[in-house]
C-alpha cells in the first residue's frame, strides 16, 4: 500500500512538473535576463554571402539594442540556425528554432522559396518570421487560399514592384523595345520576378524575343547564351542569383552579347564581380533595396557603424537583416509582453517606420510598401543609379 501511494504520488509530481515546464515554454525563448530572437539564414551553400551579411546585419542591431539596455529589461540573444542555401533544410531549421530554441521571433531566409517550405512551422508555432528579402508574392499570401499567412512577414517590396520598375528603366531610361528572359527554372523568386517584367515591358509596348531557362547549380550556360544572342535583343533580363548571374554575365560577353543585362536584386554580392569580372560587368544594371552611396541620414549612419564593425560597407542584405531585427525588437517594445501572438500583431500594425532601407510600412498581406534603387555597375563597383518611390 506504501508503495502504491508512494508511486502515485511521485507521478503526480512529476506530471506537475511536466505541467510547468509546458507553461513555462509558452512564453517563448527568454530566462529571467535574456529574451531570444532566431535567425534562419544562409550561412552556407551557393547563397551564403547573402546569410553571412544578413546575420551581420542582425547582430549589429541586437548590439545596439542591448548597449541601451535591451528590450522589456532584459539582454536580446541571438540563435543563428544555418540552412545551407536548401529549402528542406530551411524547414528543418525554423522547426529548430521554434520547437528546441524557443525563441520569440525568427529573421527568415534570404530565398523566397526556403521561407515558402518553412511557412507552415510558422503558423503552428504560432512565432512569426520576417524575411529581410525574399519578394515572391507567396511569401506572405498563401496561394491555395489566398490568405494572408498571419505569422508571415517580410521587410523588402514585393516583386511585382520589382520587375516594374526594372521593366520601366529598361523601357524608358535605356529605351529598349526587345528583351530577352534567362530564367532560373528551379527559384521561385526568378520565375515570379521574370513573369512581373515580362509583363510590364509589354504593356509599355516593349517585345519580349526569347525565353531561355536554366537551373540553379549549372555553370555552362553558353549553348542558351547563342540562342539569345540570335534574336539580338536590347536587354537580357537575368532574375537569378549572383552564383549563375555571374557566369551567365561572363559567358555571355565572351560569345559577344553587347546589350543591357539588367536582373534583380539576387545580384547583390561582392563576390559577382569576382565571378563575371570587372569589364564583364559594365552596362549593367538590378534593382535593390538601398544603396550606401545614398546620403540619407539613416544610410549614412548605418553604414559607418557597420564599416566600425566588420571592416567592410554592408550590402542590401545586411541593411535589411538590420531593419527586419529591430522591427522585431520594436514589435516586442509595443506588446510589452513576450507572448508571441501579441508580438506578430503588433509587428502587422508597422506603419512609417524610419528603417536604413527607407520608411516602411506594412500593408494587408504583411508586404514592405517602401521604394526601390536602381544600381548599375561600372568597373566591377556599385554605383547609385536611380530611386523609384512606389
Amino acid at each position: 500500500m506504501f508503495f502504491k501511494k508512494s508511486k502515485q504520488m511521485l507521478c503526480a509530481v512529476t506530471a506537475m512538473g511536466m505541467l510547468a515546464l509546458a507553461v513555462t515554454g509558452c512564453g517563448g525563448g527568454s530566462s529571467s535576463d535574456t529574451i531570444k530572437l532566431g535567425a534562419n539564414l544562409e550561412m552556407t551553400g551557393t547563397n551564403a554571402t547573402f546569410g553571412q551579411s544578413a546575420t551581420n546585419g542582425a547582430k549589429l542591431a541586437i548590439k545596439e539594442v542591448n548597449a541601451k539596455g535591451g528590450v522589456l529589461g532584459k539582454k536580446i540573444n541571438l540563435v543563428v540556425a544555418d540552412n545551407k542555401s536548401e529549402a528542406a533544410e530551411a524547414a528543418n531549421a525554423m522547426q529548430k528554432l521554434i520547437s528546441q530554441d524557443k525563441v520569440l521571433g525568427v529573421i527568415a531566409p534570404i530565398a523566397s522559396s526556403s521561407v515558402i517550405a518553412g511557412a507552415q512551422v510558422n503558423m503552428d508555432g504560432k512565432v512569426l518570421a520576417i524575411s529581410p528579402t525574399a519578394s515572391n508574392p507567396k511569401v506572405t499570401v498563401d496561394p491555395a487560399t489566398g490568405k494572408t499567412r498571419d505569422y508571415l512577414f517580410r521587410a523588402a517590396f514585393i516583386d511585382p514592384f520589382q520587375g516594374s520598375v526594372m521593366a520601366n528603366f529598361a523601357t524608358k531610361t535605356l529605351k529598349g523595345k526587345t528583351a530577352a528572359l534567362y530564367i532560373d527554372n528551379s527559384s521561385d523568386y526568378a520565375k515570379g520576378l521574370g513573369q512581373f517584367f515580362k509583363e510590364t515591358f509589354i504593356k509599355n509596348g516593349g517585345t519580349i524575343v526569347a525565353e531561355e531557362a536554366y537551373l540553379a547549380k549549372d555553370t555552362d550556360f553558353k549553348s542558351t547564351l547563342t540562342k539569345i544572342k540570335a534574336t539580338n535583343p536590347d536587354i537580357v533580363f537575368v532574375p537569378g542569383y549572383y552564383q549563375e548571374v555571374g557566369m551567365i554575365v561572363k559567358q555571355g560577353r565572351e560569345i559577344g552579347i553587347k546589350a543591357a543585362i539588367l536582373g534583380g536584386d539576387g545580384w547583390d554580392s561582392a563576390k559577382l564581380p569576382e565571378i563575371a569580372g570587372a569589364e564583364a560587368l559594365n552596362n549593367t544594371f538590378f534593382a535593390n533595396h538601398y544603396s550606401p552611396d545614398d546620403n540619407s541620414p539613416a544610410i549614412k549612419t548605418f553604414v559607418d557603424s557597420y564599416k566600425a564593425e566588420y571592416g567592410e560597407t554592408p550590402d542590401a542584405f545586411a541593411a535589411l537583416s538590420y531593419d527586419a531585427t529591430m522591427m522585431i525588437i520594436e514589435a516586442i517594445k509595443r506588446a510589452g509582453s513576450e507572448d508571441t501572438v501579441k508580438i506578430k500583431d503588433e509587428l502587422a500594425k508597422t506603419k512609417d517606420y524610419q528603417a536604413v532601407s527607407g520608411v516602411i510600412t506594412l500593408n494587408q498581406t504583411h508586404d514592405a510598401v517602401k521604394s526601390a534603387v536602381v544600381i548599375e555597375m561600372k568597373d566591377g563597383k556599385q554605383t547609385f543609379k536611380e530611386k523609384v518611390n512606389p
